[in-house]
């Protein structure tokens, strides 16, 4: 299936106003959808004959930084058994930068969510388990932000620079 046939299809069950934007210049090429509506759209992408989306490859945060004020979060999907690929992102404000959970659809976001919580800050609502994978629960900030200011000691000891 094309891209532009998956934007047909999510326009003709969503209406016009779904997709936000899209860039056919990104690989896999990328739409953009409101943040309230990733739950809904992704539950299409998964379910819909002719799409199935069954593997959400990666979730990817992004910071844009103080001065642009906002965050987004990307997801690659693959399709197995119909060898398509879409990703898909929402932009979020930096200020409170929360978003849906997808783990009732894949279970593979579990992980993935934890990672994006742990390194930007992103809350995911309803994650069963969201709680720091990378860091010590007790790390102070979030590293991949642009304004993050590293810990010179973390318990006593001298952090690397």
């Amino acid at each position: 299936m094309t891209f532009e046939a998956i934007i047909s299809k999510l326009k003709a069950e969503f209406g016009e106003g779904l997709v936000v934007s899209i860039d056919e210049t990104a690989s896999p090429n990328c739409l953009e959808v409101h943040a309230d509506r990733l739950v809904e759209t992704m539950e299409y992408l998964h379910q819909t004959e002719g799409l199935y989306f069954d593997s959400l490859s990666c979730i990817t945060g992004l910071d844009n930084g103080p001065e642009a004020g906002t965050m987004e979060v990307i997801y690659n999907l693959y399709s197995i058994p119909c060898d398509h690929h879409l990703m898909v992102k929402v932009t979020l404000s930096r200020k409170e930068p929360v978003l849906d959970s997808l783990t009732p659809i894949w279970k593979t976001a579990d992980w993935q969510e934890r990672e994006v919580y742990d390194l930007f800050g992103i809350h995911f609502n309803n994650h069963p388990d969201l709680r720091r994978i990378l860091l010590p629960a007790d790390w102070e900030g979030f590293p991949l932000r642009k304004d993050y200011e590293h810990q010179t000691y973390y318990r006593g000891v001298k952090v690397a620079e």
